[in-house]
């Protein structure tokens, strides 16, 4: 690959100038927790604060809660080996605080410190190790004046509030694939900072925006050209980036911001030789450190330690799921007995005695029934014997190292399905079926951004027609706005024209049934197939566009509403909250379950009363009510 620089952008820098900004940002705006938890009688948190040129952090504000029997706390902050600050926590629950983090190192645009919570119990009183103190309602204050970008390289700040791409209001094919492309690797690139990501046609006769963009706000144009690279355009404030280049090379400079090759790109323009897009995948032997998690260890009088297994990560959908868990343990004395227990959401799937070694050697088997798109395994040692006052005698260490093998094997169908298997049943790449210009283009950012956000590798994309998506090999994301007539893939609800819809029936697959609404009533919906081997989300609505943007609007609105989907189709009418359901059969992923002809009878008698419910279900939903409604 190779980044060609612009010997006139050299000369002719843009006019660039300060923005005068003193932010109060949330933590969760700052890719952090917004709510820090200290256990125990010394408590400690990392925090890691990213900082956009010229600005610094001054002060950490938050709403204390104190544990109960508490007579006094303190906390200190902490760089390396210098205090920073020590403030005493205000009596009472729900007290404010302001926490000083004057005089921190800013090392590339970040600060990390140490925060570390002392309490002091009531005389006669132990600490609840269950119930820490807490920081909730983080923000962290700034001061200072925000630099505009002189090079490509500076243009994505650390902290990004929102990215509005223009675009042509009738986008070429290059341009609404670029803009996918860039969206998602925007997405991607802030992680859990989740930047608003807006597509915005520009005015006629413009060639960029017409008002320049607000602190911690950039403008990025997209635009089919013969003059290729990428290039900051001039202008007032902070300048706009311009992306460009004829078909063939446009996705390809689109891809440098969020490169490793970004940070060469030292000038005012620069043009991006090839760049690769799709991730290295881990494969079906890893480790927990490749998943993200270089080692967890607690230490408490039971302690416990919680590993994050993510589908995201290993970019499939996976079943069949084995962790060899290696670590070690403090040593029980004779007198103490223990055990290990393994469990996921609260269920116990695995159970060993604890014995003087104190190491931790063991193969545990994640059922796929409990697997989720983000599995929480939890490891924890229970102790039984004389502890003494508070269980001070003995402070248990419990560690799991982040060289634990990891092994899996690819989910056909995926383990679990519906929503719980996107975005990682799209991994790595995903064809993007579009044909309604900027309108079917501004969709599939939006759903682009929504399914990135859950990811924690890259998703790659291509835009194409979407009768090609449909016939594609791979994964794939349709936006058909105005309904649904590609008889190649059968939706789990699909509608006619006069009204009748048909349903998937749970509990017989590859069989239907009907339900007729009087009058026919518009909705929007997101429905997740498994179309063979592959699986493909389609965002659509039976002639009702404004109900499919409406239903997007409600998921962006919050990602936490992505995250926890479930089932495989989330329906919009109107006046009525988005509900999801499921259609799918838990037995279709599970090989060897039973053959239909080995069911009981009560299994039939359950299965009807389920599609009975799912009927009456889509009859609250979507029959249209005589009076107006507003959506919440």
């Amino acid at each position: 690959m190779s980044l060609l620089v612009s010997p006139a952008a050299r000369s002719q820098p843009p006019d660039v100038g300060g923005v005068v900004v003193a932010p109060v940002l949330p933590l969760g705006q700052l890719g952090a927790l917004s709510n820090l938890a200290f256990y125990g009688i010394q408590g400690t948190e990392i925090l890691n604060i990213p900082v956009p040129p010229g600005l610094e952090p001054v002060a950490l504000d938050a709403i204390t809660q104190l544990p109960v029997n508490v007579r006094s706390a303190t906390i200190t902050v902490m760089q390396e080996d210098r205090t920073l600050a020590r403030v005493d926590i205000p009596p009472g629950d729900r007290a404010p605080i302001v926490i000083p983090l004057t005089g921190a190192e800013i090392v590339d645009n970040s600060v990390s410190v140490t925060l570390r919570s002392y309490l002091l119990p009531v005389d006669g009183y132990c600490l609840d190790p269950t119930n820490p103190l807490r920081l909730a309602d983080g923000r962290v204050s700034f001061a200072g004046v925000e630099q505009a970008p002189a090079a490509v390289a500076d243009f994505l700040p650390p902290v990004l509030r929102q990215l509005i791409i223009f675009v042509d209001d009738n986008p070429t094919r290059a341009e609404s694939d670029a803009a996918v492309r860039l969206a998602t690797a925007v997405a991607a690139y802030y992680g859990t900072q989740n930047p608003d990501i807006v597509l915005a046609p520009l005015a006629e006769g413009r060639a960029g925006p017409t008002e320049p963009s607000a602190p911690l706000q950039r403008h990025i144009v997209v635009r089919e050209s013969a003059d290729t690279g990428v290039s900051l355009m001039t202008g007032d404030g902070v300048p706009a980036l311009l992306v460009a280049g004829p078909p063939e090379e446009l996705a390809n400079q689109s891809r440098l911001l969020t490169s490793d090759l970004n940070r060469l790109a030292l000038t005012s323009k620069a043009v991006a030789g090839p760049l690769s897009s799709t991730p290295q995948l881990p494969g079906d032997q890893t480790t927990l450190r490749r998943l993200g998690q270089s080692g967890v260890n607690a230490t408490a009088l039971s302690p416990q330690v919680s590993i994050g297994l993510d589908q995201t990560r290993l970019g499939r959908a996976a079943h069949a799921v084995r962790v060899h868990l290696r670590g070690s343990y403090t040593p029980l004395p004779e007198a103490i007995g223990g055990q290990l227990v393994a469990s996921i959401a609260g269920e116990a799937i695995d159970r060993w005695p604890a014995d003087a070694s104190g190491t931790v050697d063991r193969w545990v088997d994640v059922p796929d029934r409990l697997l989720q798109r983000y599995t929480s395994l939890g490891l924890r040692l229970d102790i039984a014997g004389d502890t003494g006052r508070c269980g001070e005698f003995q402070p248990l260490t419990l560690t799991i190292d982040g060289d634990s093998p990891v092994l899996s094997s690819p989910a056909e169908p995926p383990a679990p399905g519906g929503f719980q298997s996107i975005p990682q049943s799209l991994m790595p790449r995903a064809a993007v079926g579009i044909d309604g210009g900027f309108d079917d283009t501004r969709r599939a950012v939006a759903l682009m951004t929504g399914l990135q956000r859950l990811s924690a590798l890259p998703i790659d994309t291509e835009v194409m027609p979407v009768s090609d998506a449909v016939a594609a090999v791979g994964p794939a994301v349709i936006v058909s706005a105005a309904g649904w007539a590609d008889d190649r893939i059968t939706l789990p609800v699909s509608a006619e024209a006069d009204g009748q819809l048909t349903v998937e029936r749970a509990d017989a697959p590859d069989e239907t049934t009907t339900l007729t609404l009087n009058p026919a009533l518009g909705f929007g919906a997101l429905q997740v197939v498994q179309d063979g081997r592959r699986t493909v989300l389609v965002a659509m609505s039976n002639d009702a566009p404004d109900q499919l943007d409406g239903l997007l609007g409600w998921l962006g609105g919050n990602v936490e509403r992505w995250a926890t989907l479930d089932g495989t189709a989330l329906i919009s009418a109107p006046g009525r909250q988005p509900v999801v359901f499921g259609t799918d059969v838990d037995v279709a992923a599970e090989p060897q379950a039973a053959t239909p002809t080995d069911r009981p009878w009560w299994f039939w008698a359950a299965g009807a009363a389920l599609t009975v419910l799912v009927l009456l279900a889509l009859v609250a939903i979507l029959v249209r009510t005589k009076r107006p409604r507003h959506r919440q």
